[in-house]
């Protein structure tokens, strides 16, 4: 599978790009937002590509060309403003999902929030139009045509991945390493239990593989 990541330079995204340079079943074009960034990607090794999330649709199409598959790791930053957060977890989103159908790219993998979906799981939140932008960048998307994955991982660490989980959305809120949650992602691109899903993700006792079939 082709594969077209947006966010390779994100702290889960790093993770995604490894794991997927690794890979024998997928290939990758990973998205940045400065030659400086692609660059950097280029000496590794990887198919990399400038792009903005806040360019237009045909943009983003374009980078996507010849790709089966996008990943949405990207991320607007703890350090900007609501501003950011709608025009990138939001604006920015929706555009790769139109990209995505417009250039074929049938399967689509979210990195989300845990319980982005429940209003009220985050109505006092001190992150609120983060979860805002989520929400309704999810809905959207469960809402297309594509082939989609929702991941909702909770508090998010950047202690070494362990390889088991919880998955699914009648678990507690808890943690879990962010490489775990890109192994979840690249795991999940051809695996049927987790298609047209959203699914909370929290560190466990199960291999990805075996919480997945419990879907």
């Amino acid at each position: 599978m082709k594969v077209f990541l947006i966010g390779s330079n994100g702290q889960i995204g790093k993770h995604i790009v490894k794991l997927l340079q690794d890979s024998n079943q997928h290939t990758l074009k990973a998205m940045v937002r400065s030659e400086e960034q692609a660059n950097a990607l280029r000496k590794s090794g990887v198919d990399a590509i400038v792009a903005n999330l806040e360019g237009s649709v045909d943009e983003l199409a374009e980078a996507m060309q010849g790709s089966d598959a996008v990943i949405f790791s990207a991320g607007s930053g703890g350090k900007t403003g609501p501003d950011k957060t709608l025009l990138v977890d939001l604006d920015g989103a929706v555009k790769s999902m139109e990209a995505a159908e417009k250039v074929g790219a049938n399967r689509y993998v979210m990195v989300s929030a845990f319980r982005a979906f429940d209003r009220e799981s985050w109505k006092d939140s001190p992150i609120k139009p983060y979860m805002v932008a989520k929400h309704y960048a999810d809905r959207i998307l469960t809402e297309s045509n594509l082939n989609y994955t929702i991941f909702g991982p909770g508090r998010l660490l950047n202690e070494p991945g362990i390889g088991k989980v919880q998955a699914g959305n009648d678990i507690d809120k808890g943690s879990i390493p962010r490489e775990d949650v890109a192994r979840a992602v690249v795991q999940s691109l051809d695996m049927e239990h987790t298609f047209k899903k959203t699914i909370g993700l929290m560190s466990g006792e199960s291999t990805i593989e075996e919480a997945f079939k419990s879907l």
